[in-house]
């Protein structure tokens, strides 16, 4: 087909149940780019949005003429159940505009796919299937998913193919970008596919759910499926899901697209997801409680022989709802006398504000979270330096965030007694070297360096801590891998591992997904 029409569009964010509301301004600090403005984004040098539809465009504009019809993106850092009407709108606009851009030869839909809003608990799913209804039946959809995606029936049903990311931490994102270019450019030449899709019972914890070899059943799953390499496979998303979400959707998803071999795929779906179902106990987490990380914080700081140490505030991520505020870490290492900590990044507009206002070398008591109420955010006063002061903008230069622009709003280096801890405005979770080295931070340098991020780091920090000298925290939080800490509602039970199960018997959907050629 030449010069093909080809729509753009995504609402694109990670809804935990137990944070609060995301609104309009969530998303408009990141990411909402509408018609001209997407696709400037998306041929940036350092684009504000994630790296799928910069991958996505960039293939399509080597491959020949095509006509991209950008209608909108809108991201935002992963928090609370969006509010409902900011979401019918975003969905109107959807809309309007497709039907305006009508008629159409294909349509690329990125999106994360763990979203629910304040009333609906498949908003992804109301997103496809109201881009179906309107393109019909014979135009090729495709969709990318984040793997922490809560992939539902509806969704499968949609879409022709549905793209998973493969890596997490999430470095392959522009890889997917550019195999929904390929898939895309297939189908519309009439390809003729089958989808084989399954959910397990299983609801790991984030924590869970790494891809790097020997890290668990799920990085074993991933690793299955790359070794298939038979011509008939045209995908396999391994979708980890996201437990936070908690609806009616979570588990872990298979979802195998072949070129019409329907037994093919049922057959594939099935011997990928009985050894993980075996191996399901290991979805359970294993945590260093907070004495010990204060210790092995303390030993480094004391003792230059010691390795240095990198601790994850896992239950504060912000890359999973989380505030990125809670005090629980930094109380404890101030308490022991920890000395040469470096701990990011405290989201404290206030605390932010006061210290641009205050200026360079002014001594004061931080009172941290005074403008947060939220569970987990307490409030606590400590003597504090200001060190050094950004605008909080910079462009990533390692892992998820390598080669995009961030903007954490005007932000602060404070010295707390042993602990040097960077403040910002924009909340974000720590998974950049950046975000300390704008201060002049010389990572390599510090004894103990604390993040508040679930995993994503282990891609951007692996030039200064090797595995063993990361330790995921046991601290109270929205995003605790401790998942019987939560009161869940919606989430389908018996569950693993948050019950005792022996039995299951995979329920696999067979689609078939035949399209006309253009």
């Amino acid at each position: 087909m030449s010069n093909p029409r080809i729509a753009i569009l995504g609402f694109a964010i990670e809804s935990n149940r137990f944070a609060p509301v995301s609104t309009r301004a969530d998303f408009v600090s990141r990411a909402y780019l509408a018609g001209d403005a997407l696709l400037s984004d998306a041929r940036a040098p350092a684009p504000a949005m994630t790296p799928e539809i910069p991958a996505f465009v960039r293939r399509m504009d080597a491959g020949g003429q095509w006509q991209p019809v950008p209608i909108l993106f809108a991201n935002a850092e992963s928090g609370g159940p969006v509010d409902h009407a900011f979401f019918m709108e975003t969905l109107a606009i959807f809309e309007r505009e497709l039907r305006t851009a009508l008629p159409l030869d294909a349509v690329y839909i990125c999106e994360h796919g763990a979203a629910i809003t304040t009333e609906e608990d498949d908003p992804d799913g109301l997103v496809f299937g109201m881009v179906r209804s309107i393109v019909g039946s014979t135009v090729p959809i495709v969709a990318t998913v984040d793997l922490h995606a809560n992939v539902s029936d509806r969704m499968v049903d949609a879409v022709d193919t549905l793209i998973s990311y493969r890596r997490n931490p999430h470095t392959d994102m522009a890889e997917r970008g550019t195999d929904t270019a390929d898939v895309l450019i297939e189908l519309m030449q009439g390809a003729r596919f089958c989808v084989a899709h399954v959910r397990m019972p299983v609801c790991a914890p984030p924590t869970q759910l790494l891809t790097a070899p020997g890290t668990g059943p799920y990085a074993d799953m991933i690793e299955q499926a790359e070794a298939l390499t038979d011509p008939r496979i045209v995908n396999i998303s391994v979708v980890g899901g996201f437990a936070f979400g908690d609806t009616p959707k979570n588990g872990m998803t298979v979802i195998v697209t072949t070129r019409g071999d329907a037994d093919f795929a049922m057959q594939t779906a099935h011997d990928l997801v009985m050894p993980a179902w075996t191996g399901r106990a290991a979805f359970t987490p294993e945590l260093t409680s907070l004495d010990e990380a204060v210790a092995l914080a303390k030993a480094a700081g004391d003792d230059r022989e010691q390795p240095p140490v990198l601790l994850a505030d896992v239950a504060d991520n912000p890359g999973g709802g989380g505030r990125g505020n809670t005090p629980f870490l930094l109380q404890a290492l101030l308490r022991a006398g920890v000395r040469d900590a470096v701990l990011g990044v405290v989201t404290d507009p206030e605390l932010s504000a006061q210290a641009h206002a205050l200026g360079v070398g002014a001594e004061f008591t931080a009172h941290f979270n005074r403008g947060e109420s939220t569970a987990y955010s307490e409030a606590f006063s400590a003597p504090a330096t200001v060190l050094r002061l950004h605008a909080g903008q910079g462009v990533g230069r390692r892992g998820q965030l390598a080669g995009c622009s961030f903007n954490l709003g005007p932000s602060a280096l404070l010295q707390v007694g042993g602990v040097k801890v960077v403040v910002i405005t924009n909340r974000h979770q720590c998974h950049e070297p950046a975000f300390f080295e704008m201060f002049g931070i010389d990572i390599a340098q510090a004894r103990t360096v604390v993040v508040k991020s679930r995993g994503h780091f282990r891609a951007a920090f692996d030039e200064f801590f090797a595995p063993a000298q990361i330790f995921s925290i046991d601290a109270p939080g929205l995003t605790s891998p401790v998942l019987s800490r939560f009161n869940f509602q919606r989430l389908p039970r018996p569950v693993a591992p948050l019950d005792a199960m022996t039995d299951w018997t995979p329920h696999i959907r067979l689609l078939r997904k035949h399209r006309a050629p253009q």
